[in-house]
């Protein structure tokens, strides 16, 4: 039946259509989906034709249901978390230069955009201590499967990639999913039940002569900090294996970059760098290596360069290398990504450029403060403790809690605090835990708050 929300849905235009195709039931393009998951009732959706006037309105009462969560702000960690957005970082990106643009292949007319790209690969290579920084990927997740997927390439003849058990559950299953169809296989490295980290004597064993790279975060899931980070770069490296590390940027103004400890191949989420939230996406994923040949051959997305013009007196911006992408190499391209999170590349470099490092390292400092404050008054609550009660922590704190992560989640809910995820979403072994995040936008008052509402959420459980 035609629906004035589905274009082309009069039967006059789809006979058309089905004319154009050589078919007689729009049906025989659906053959191969069995034939029980076939709705055969028309759809109930929609309002019904609404005036625009009408349409605002119910947009506004359904919007209207949604909690926002400003006093206090959201301590719901999992990878993202509640941060600042400056209201600069806004005004740049609705500039109609950088919100429409698209792929610049003509370097002669998008100066001013492969600048900006230019700009935020330099400022993430210095963030993370590497030499080459691709101009972004979709996001940290995607980022980290390429990564895998890199190292398997470049260390051909080899198979299997450790993983820390510690990382991002669902960045795990990402790269899981990036390596179905190959012949690669993952194994984990269990960590630490003290401290959380990664367990540096299982890594060692679980290396081998085919194990193609070590892929590690830090701060891990748990926002636990990795003291001993270089030391499992360089089990990797002493066994001819790469070192993945995924680094929160946010951390980077206080702790040391992971190129600087010797990884191989970086990447990152950028959404702490004035992306905001945005209900878990659209974010940039952070891809960085170190100059070396075989690398940057296998280098998965674009990259911007710098250039004298013919007269060399100016500099000009241009892609370059672009043999190793899908528009020129086809199937054997080093990734099928032909485009890049170019908005909110540009979002994060400007705010790494507002901040400046000494702003970062303040900004780090702030949030590390407020971790270990939050940590300080856990033990007033009774039942509530940290779930490694001797690591070290950066935003994310996991709490050990007497009843279900997710009914203490519901009832903080109740008193306008947001906290999560609960950890057993993920883990059976943790169904009695959940993360907490604290930011920059977190006062003293909001951390007592939340104290003191857990304390009453456990007395009543």
């Amino acid at each position: 039946m035609p629906h004035h929300w589905i274009p082309n849905s009069s039967p006059e235009v789809k006979n058309e259509m089905l004319k154009a195709l050589g078919i007689k039931d729009v049906m025989e393009l659906f053959n191969d989906i069995p034939d029980e998951l076939i709705l055969k009732r028309n759809l109930d959706v929609g309002f019904g034709r609404l005036t625009e006037y009408e349409a605002k309105r119910k947009f506004l009462e359904i919007a209207g249901r949604s909690k926002v969560f400003t006093d206090p702000p959201p301590f719901i960690g999992g990878g993202v978390c509640a941060h600042y957005v400056p209201s600069v970082i806004k005004a740049i990106l609705s500039r109609s230069e950088f919100y429409s643009a698209y792929t610049p292949y003509q370097p002669e007319i998008a100066q001013g955009l492969l600048q900006a790209f230019f700009e935020y690969q330099s400022l993430m290579a210095e963030l993370y201590g590497v030499d080459i920084v691709n101009a972004s990927m979709y996001n940290g997740s995607t980022a980290a499967a390429e990564a895998v997927r890199m190292a398997l390439r470049v260390k051909r003849g080899r198979s299997k990639v450790l993983i820390a058990a510690s990382a991002h559950p669902e960045v795990k299953e990402v790269i899981r999913t990036w390596l179905l169809g190959t012949s690669a296989s993952i194994f984990e490295v269990p960590y630490n039940e003290g401290d959380g980290e990664v367990d540096l004597e299982r890594l060692k064993e679980l290396m081998s002569n085919d194990v193609a790279a070590l892929y590690i975060e830090n701060p891990n899931f748990f926002g636990v900090v990795e003291t001993h980070l270089k030391s499992a770069i360089e089990i990797a490296h002493d066994n001819g294996s790469l070192a993945i590390v995924n680094a929160n940027p946010i951390s980077l103004g206080i702790f040391e970059a992971p190129g600087k400890l010797g990884a191989d191949i970086v990447v990152g989420d950028a959404q702490p760098l004035g992306l905001g939230m945005n209900y878990g996406g659209p974010s940039a994923g952070i891809f960085g290596i170190m100059d070396r040949k075989e690398l940057v051959r296998q280098l998965p997305g674009r990259l911007i360069g710098a250039t004298k013009t013919v007269k060399g007196d100016e500099i000009g911006y241009m892609m370059i290398l672009q043999t190793r992408e899908q528009h020129i190499r086809r199937e054997r391209a080093t990734s099928n990504i032909t485009t890049n999170s170019g908005l909110e590349a540009i979002a994060a470099a400007a705010y790494v450029s507002l901040l400046g490092s000494e702003g970062l390292r303040r900004l780090g400092e702030a949030i590390l403060g407020r971790t270990y404050y939050t940590l300080e008054r856990l033990p007033s609550i009774a039942g509530i403790s940290p779930l490694f009660t001797s690591a070290t922590y950066f935003r994310e704190i996991p709490i050990a809690t007497p009843a279900a992560g997710d009914e203490i989640v519901k009832s903080l809910l109740k008193e306008g605090i947001h906290i999560g995820p609960p950890l057993g979403m993920f883990f059976n072994r943790y169904r009695n835990s959940c993360l907490i995040c604290v930011t920059e936008l977190h006062t003293k008052k909001d951390i007592d708050r939340l104290i003191s509402s857990l304390q009453e959420v456990v007395n009543g459980a």
